[in-house]
């Protein structure tokens, strides 16, 4: 790490790229961690698996990018050729624990009667029901591509996918790769029990294609002999968008979506048990640079998979379900907006019930006094309620409009099809602003109250995603307080004229006054603690990378505010750079911690609110974001009890240190708390007396 300058002192930062393989070592712990039932450990590998993917294609992709674009590195951050060294370094340290992890979890497994067996090791019972299997319904799906000498293949390879690259060897070698193809067979097939049922059997699918490859190039190849090994390419997911005005944004995406298919390989992962001979002619027939990591691992590719690994035994193996909450609020009314009116509510996803989001739109889609519906899509489910509900209300006269963001990362096909459908249903459809993603959850009504047009906001920290609510934790805040309702509207005629100037008072928007409205609320701590006052800063964050509001936090620490910080990814900003007033910790457990929240002192009056914006430069100066003040203050005091919660978390917290060590927050003698459950707990109890309060 290189030392920059601020406030005339040297202070250090974690390298965003690095601080992000340290998050992940966090979910692998979880896959560690024996306190974990035993199907849930093998579900984390496969959340750290598609976390990896997905890191390979946008942060080393970018890191390898400056490099063969020999632009100028970060100067905040080592030069790039080194920090990919250190990255590429890092992965094969935790790949190396992966492995060690998923035997030991295999291991453990058997204990439990069940079995992940590879076919030679199976009954003849056993192998002759695979046979039948794999005839009757893998090898219809088996499609090899040849492999010549001189053609580059990687093109033709989609990284989504696990691949076993074949060699058949005779006087010389032939070579070919063929498509595992999970996406029409189960990756997992559980075997029919022989003797008792309490023994289960799965075999993974690439086994046993790989175990009857001769029946797939037999009647078309002579070999003496012929092995396959698991492979796995990851590409660069960024594309380039031409400036073509004649062609719609539709269009531009499409052809974009195309260039990701074709894009550079930055990592291949593959079976290290290959020969040193196949691996040299895999290098070759895949063009795999200096640049892009080749990764050794273990039998297995695409672990993401087993983010769906099947429970086949008892269920005390996977997670006790935690049923979702209902809003007493909400159910005091028959009408959502008779309960919006009574007070602001605010919901805390997955522990309340995401339905009742979906019923503030679904009544407004038929309520005659509805007039417009706003909403904004960033992801939304595959089979979406949202969606449907909100073609219902097209259909009802109601005048329904959707900013859709056909830029979110890897769900720009999906949202160019509900543009279209939407579009197609009479929705009325924006695509923002050229220059700027569109990240905000909004939801605005406008319904006709005794001659007036009232607003009803929705300002959320998470997507309209019916199964994303359901394991990331979020906050939605349902108001029809004018201010907020008000300018909540204007966000979406700034995204259709960004152009004409707007007043936001009540809402930090990025990129209109969201840097300035953080930078002034720290400095009133800073000026509070100069007048002998109190001054802390508590935050919630998914990232926080962005240089000056760092440097910021350093300074307001020198002058003396204390900062917690829970952080869930990554971090620039190292604890013990500055002195002991900065404490950060980060907690993964079995819901994803998603929701930004920032508390600000303001010597006692606390100011609380929710946002959707990251500490990151892209979130501030180059999306539209929108952070909402809590007013209510029983809502801002249940929003302070669960953060409390979370740093007095005993189990599945860590500390985020200046070593990136993830060390677990001691308990000592104090008293054993699991956040997430704990915070269930105290909603099911802030539910159950609403009505006393």
């Amino acid at each position: 790490m290189n030392a920059s300058h601020s406030s005339s002192q040297a202070v250090n930062y974690f390298a965003k790229e690095l601080s992000w393989l340290s998050f992940n070592e966090r979910v692998l712990q979880e896959a560690k961690d024996k306190s974990n039932p035993i199907i849930e450990r093998m579900r984390f590998l496969g959340i750290y698996s598609n976390n990896m993917d997905e890191f390979f294609r946008v942060r080393v992709a970018d890191v390898k990018r400056r490099i063969l674009l020999n632009k100028i590195p970060d100067a905040n951050f080592e030069e790039d050729e080194i920090l990919l060294h250190q990255i590429q370094s890092k992965v094969l340290q935790l790949g190396k624990k992966f492995n060690q992890i998923h035997k030991d979890i295999l291991n453990d497994l058997n204990e439990h009667n069940i079995h992940v067996e590879l076919p030679e090791e199976l009954s003849e019972f056993h192998l002759s029901w695979l046979k039948k299997f794999f005839h009757d319904n893998v090898l219809q799906h088996i499609l090899p591509i040849l492999l010549s000498e001189k053609k580059d293949y990687s093109d033709q390879i989609n990284d989504t996918m696990t691949y076993l690259f074949v060699e058949m060897t005779n006087q010389k070698s032939h070579y070919a790769m063929m498509e595992v193809p999970t996406d029409r067979v189960s990756r997992f097939v559980i075997l029919p029990p022989e003797k008792t049922r309490r023994h289960k059997t799965i075999v993974m699918l690439d086994d046993i294609i790989a175990y009857f490859i001769r029946d797939v190039f037999s009647s078309f190849f002579s070999f003496d002999d012929i092995q396959c090994y698991a492979i796995k390419l990851t590409r660069d997911a960024e594309y380039n968008l031409d400036d073509e005005l004649e062609e719609g944004l539709l269009d531009k995406m499409s052809k974009g979506l195309k260039q990701r298919i074709s894009a550079e390989p930055v990592r291949l992962v593959y079976d290290e048990s290959m020969p040193a001979e196949m691996l040299k002619v895999m290098k070759k027939r895949l063009n795999i640079s200096q640049h892009d990591a080749l990764i050794p691992g273990g039998r297995y590719r695409n672990f993401r998979d087993f983010i769906a690994f099947p429970n086949v035994g008892r269920q005390y193996l996977e997670n006790k379900p935690l049923p979702a909450l209902q809003s007493t609020a909400f159910n005091n009314h028959s009408s959502v907006f008779d309960a919006i009116s009574e007070q602001d509510i605010l919901l805390y996803y997955p522990y309340h019930t995401f339905n009742h989001l979906l019923e503030f739109v679904r009544q407004a889609a038929f309520d005659p006094d509805v007039t417009q519906i706003k909403v904004n899509i960033y992801r939304v489910a595959s089979q979406s309620r949202l969606v449907s509900t909100l073609i219902n209300a097209a259909k009802n006269g109601k005048h329904v409009t959707v900013m859709v963001e056909l830029k979110a990362r890897f769900d720009e096909q999906n949202n160019i099809e509900w543009a279209k459908t939407l579009s197609n249903a009479g929705v009325k459809v924006i695509f923002g602003i050229p220059a700027l993603k569109v990240h905000s959850k909004l939801c605005v009504i406008h319904r006709k109250e005794k001659n007036n047009i009232v607003k009803y906001a929705h300002i959320g920290t998470g997507n309209f995603h019916e199964k994303t609510a359901k394991i990331y934790t979020d906050f939605s805040l349902f108001t029809k307080f004018e201010g907020i309702s008000e300018e909540c509207d204007s966000v979406f005629k700034f995204i259709e004229s960004s152009y004409k100037p707007f007043q936001f008072d009540h809402l930090m928007i990025s990129p209109v006054n969201a840097r300035q409205t953080i930078m002034s609320l720290i400095d009133a701590e800073i000026t509070n603690v100069e007048h002998g006052k109190a001054g802390r800063i508590t935050l919630k964050i998914n990232n926080l990378v962005d240089k000056e509001l760092v440097d910021h936090l350093y300074f307001a620490a020198r002058r003396g505010v204390k900062i917690r910080i829970i952080v869930r990814g990554m971090c620039s900003l190292v604890p013990s750079a500055v002195n002991e007033n900065i404490r950060i910790i980060s907690i993964v457990d079995r819901f994803l911690e998603h929701p930004r929240v920032m508390v600000f002192h303001n010597n006692g009056d606390e100011k609380v609110y929710i946002s959707s914006a990251d500490w990151m430069t892209r979130n501030l100066d180059h999306r539209v974001e929108v952070a909402a003040p809590i007013y209510d203050e029983k809502l801002k005091q249940l929003i302070i009890d669960i953060l409390e919660l979370q740093f007095k978390d005993r189990t599945k917290a860590r500390i985020i240190d200046s070593e990136q060590k993830n060390s677990y927050v001691r308990r000592g003698n104090r008293k054993k708390i699991r956040s997430q459950i704990a915070i269930y707990d105290h909603l099911k109890k802030w539910e159950s007396n609403y009505n006393n309060e």
